[in-house]
């Protein structure tokens, strides 16, 4: 449950970076960030597999650059979805989740490197291994 809140917590922290960099991506709040996160956590786990699947020759045929305006169309149906956030423009669309993911994951390991025992929690297989200037060094594996 930790787990949970710290991503949703990087999600919404990289949200703001995305506000900040990105023209036509504007969040007016903090909250509004936390719960367009929780927004896009759902639609990427529950719509956007659906959308690929549908999609799939298409990607084929575009050689995956389908997906790119599949992940933009996501991002806006959460900004649709949440009040306080919105997406303003095809190019803010489609640039934003890039940024989005660039930033996110640059958070997300950071907190793996600094808190190895939430990604742990969060279904991430992570392990502690000595190394030999007597620190510790985190290696981590994904789902």
């Amino acid at each position: 449950m930790l787990a949970t809140f710290f991503i949703t917590l990087a999600t919404a922290l990289s949200l703001l970076i995305v506000d900040l960099t990105v023209p036509g991506v504007n969040i007016a709040t903090f909250p509004a960030a936390l719960v367009a996160a929780f927004a896009i956590g759902l639609i990427n786990s529950f719509v956007r597999p659906t959308l690929l699947q549908l999609s799939l020759p298409l990607n084929y045929l575009t050689l995956g650059l389908s997906s790119v305006a599949i992940n933009g169309l996501c991002f806006w149906l959460a900004a649709v979805l949440v009040p306080g956030f919105s997406i303003h423009g095809l190019v803010a669309a489609i640039v934003g989740p890039i940024v989005l993911s660039f930033v996110n994951t640059f958070i997300s390991k950071y907190l793996a490197e600094r808190h190895p025992q939430l990604m742990a929690e969060a279904g991430h297989k992570a392990q502690i291994n000595s190394s030999s200037d007597g620190g510790e060094k985190l290696v981590s594996s994904g789902k």
